[in-house]
């Protein structure tokens, strides 16, 4: 078996892993990545520096899909160029189920930023532009300035754009 073949079938059993051990549990996609590396090292073969380079390969093409498509087809041939009818279905589907996994705890953590990241009426902040998280009004400041309540809605509450 030539060295690009054993790195191609290691990807698929890191991805066939990775589904495992995403499916039905609570597991993130990074403990789950990690569960699925011990899996592929334990079938031999492979150095850790490989595991590692596939698993980095596996999550990149995992979060751009996450970021770039949603669950239709049509967003997916479109990512992929070509017609998803080309492709094997299982590795399509958990393809596209880690990605929407992927997409969930992209979702979650942008939401705990924008809790942990919120600006109040009164607070000083450097320039830059702001936004209501009531009415999503776009506040700008070109220097350092204290933030009004909301011209629009009278909101207090704002995210950094």
């Amino acid at each position: 078996m030539s060295k690009n073949t054993k790195l191609i079938e290691a990807y698929n059993n890191l991805m066939l892993n990775l589904y495992e051990a995403m499916d039905d549990t609570l597991h993130s996609t990074a403990d789950g990545l990690e569960i699925a590396k011990e899996k592929l090292s334990k079938l031999g073969g492979l150095t850790q520096e490989e595991i590692n380079h596939i698993a980095d390969a596996l999550t990149k093409d995992i979060d751009h899909a996450a970021l770039n498509t949603t669950n239709k087809n049509d967003d997916l041939s479109s990512w992929l160029k070509f017609d998803i009818a080309l492709i094997e279905n299982f590795a399509i589907d958990s393809f596209m189920e880690l990605a929407d996994k992927t997409r969930l705890e992209l979702n979650k953590l942008t939401n705990q930023a924008a809790k942990y990241h919120t600006y109040v009426s009164g607070d000083i902040t450097s320039p830059g532009t702001f936004v209501c998280t009531e009415c999503g009004k776009e506040i700008a400041f070109k220097s350092t300035s204290k933030i009004p309540v909301c011209p629009n809605c009278q909101a207090k509450v704002f995210v950094r754009s």
